[in-house]
């Protein structure tokens, strides 16, 4: 058995801490709803431990979401199960989220669309 962390458990773990900041819960308010401890949260949200699907479904209760979206059966393009993982991801979202100029976020998806190319 290896100890090499599954790139699915990190892509479940990011969508996890994407939706927590989303909704500004903090790691002890998301493991007092889940029945964890907030070092569990932390495991998770990295990758490091796998979250059983039983307890999935109470954090995605407490996230007032959904497991599948939590698990990525939402996403219908190619690789971006593994996209939230990303380094900087997670930063740049919550960057975005806080832009309320609605001109200043349109011009920053101009930007990332011409990067892209």
């Amino acid at each position: 058995m290896t100890d090499a962390v599954d790139p699915v458990d990190i892509a479940i773990g990011a969508r996890i801490r994407t939706r927590r900041e989303e909704l500004r819960i903090t790691q002890a308010q998301l493991a007092a709803g889940a029945g964890v401890t907030f070092q569990q949260i932390q495991k998770y949200e990295r990758g490091v431990n796998r979250v059983s699907a039983a307890r999935l479904l109470q954090i995605a209760a407490v996230l007032k979401s959904t497991g599948a979206a939590l698990l990525g059966e939402l996403e219908t393009a190619e690789g971006d199960e593994l996209a939230l993982a990303a380094p900087g991801v997670s930063e740049l979202l919550a960057a975005f989220r806080d832009i309320r100029d609605t001109a200043k976020r349109d011009a920053l998806l101009l930007v990332a669309r011409s990067l892209r190319d």
